[in-house]
């Protein structure tokens, strides 16, 4: 009698082969999480540093990562809606900049010059920014279903210069130009993240906050990303008229994708301020959009551990490059002498931006791919 038919069926496996991590025996199993051992024990290691490094740096340094754990969140709304969506967004900074502007005024002085709630919670501010945020995107998502490419790309880059004029103007939200408002106020039950403590320093408290968030949100990202609605999201990108055959929505689909886009804009333009404190209208320029479309691009567009990298990248570049002037002294640190470091800075993005493009699509995810492809295939080249 043929076994392999008539009899007794083997139970399924739930982790790949021994020396086959990438072997998968079911659907179920290459969607899961964590679905290699690899992945597991690399994820552990990450975490297990990243815990450590608030006890080993100074504080400025603290300070920096914390920044670019903010960073990071915005960077992986950004990649919903570009990397998996393919919907090009080149106003961010606007979402960013109704996240900050709502949670600052939820958590501001009732008594100050601008408008001001005095609730000072994170638990009430922090989703308050990012359901405004995610209203304003629902209100733009209408163009996204009629455009595409170079025309969205055109109408979303319309909304920085509105969100600029109207948070000029708007003096008794944001202040007004050159005067500008406090940043929202880190706290949760009563404990104060940006004050010192008998335990912890201001940085330290915020470089935690900051990490313990950025997990929140990226594994939720990667949930959506393996999700149906993640699916629906890539098949658009990759074809919406087939796409619509195949009885995905595109009005609702490219909607949902903008909502969830900026929702995380607004939760990151909160969190970014809340760590410098202050802030006014010039923050939210052009850009800041382009420093996010370079966080996605040379991180790798649709993989969350790309934008997380891409994220980390840019936000460390500026502390690079004011290192140059020991270097290089025709490159000045003064914003007045031509060439200095900003201008330097600005024009590294677009370099940058172009030079992943051409060399490297897929980003800096797309280099330790090729790395770790080289690894497990030494010492043969296939």
């Amino acid at each position: 009698m043929n076994t392999l038919t008539t009899g007794p069926a083997l139970p399924e496996k739930t982790r790949p082969m021994r020396g086959r991590p990438t072997f998968y025996r079911s659907y179920a199993q290459e969607l899961s999480l964590f679905n290699t051992r690899p992945k597991q024990i690399w994820v552990g290691i990450i975490l297990l540093v990243a815990l450590l490094i608030p006890f080993s740096v100074s504080d400025p340094t603290l300070q920096t990562l914390a920044m670019a754990f903010a960073f990071g969140i915005g960077a992986l709304g950004l990649n919903v809606v570009t990397g998996l969506a393919g919907q090009v967004s080149l106003g961010h900074a606007f979402f960013l900049g109704v996240g900050a502007y709502t949670a600052s005024a939820i958590s501001g002085d009732p008594e100050g010059r601008t408008i001001g709630l005095g609730i000072t919670s994170m638990l009430v501010w922090l989703p308050a920014a990012g359901i405004a945020a995610a209203l304003a995107g629902v209100i733009v998502a209408p163009l996204a279903t009629r455009l595409r490419g170079l025309y969205l790309a055109i109408v979303t880059l319309g909304l920085v210069f509105i969100g600029e004029h109207i948070f000029r103007e708007w003096s008794d939200l944001t202040g007004g130009a050159g005067v500008g408002r406090e940043a929202a106020t880190p706290e949760l039950f009563g404990y104060h993240f940006n004050e010192d403590t008998s335990m912890f320093t201001e940085e330290q408290n915020l470089y935690l906050l900051l990490l313990v968030l950025l997990l929140v949100f990226a594994l939720a990202a990667r949930n959506i990303a393996r999700s149906k609605i993640g699916r629906s999201f890539m098949a658009v990108r990759d074809r919406d008229m087939a796409a619509e055959m195949m009885a995905i929505n595109l009005p609702r689909t490219k909607t949902l994708a903008f909502a969830i886009s900026s929702f995380y804009a607004g939760c990151s333009g909160a969190l970014i301020f809340m760590i410098t404190g202050f802030f006014d209208p010039a923050s939210f320029n052009l850009l800041l959009s382009v420093q996010f479309i370079a966080m996605v691009l040379i991180g790798g567009a649709g993989t969350v551990s790309g934008a997380l990298m891409g994220a980390l990248f840019i936000s460390l570049l500026p502390t690079l490059t004011r290192e140059l002037p020991n270097y290089l002294p025709f490159i000045s640190s003064q914003v007045t002498d031509t060439p200095n470091i900003f201008q330097l800075q600005s024009i590294l993005y677009g370099l940058l931006i172009v030079g992943f493009l051409l060399f490297e699509p897929r980003g800096l995810f797309g280099i330790w791919i090729r790395i770790r492809n080289y690894w497990k295939g030494w010492p043969f080249s296939y």
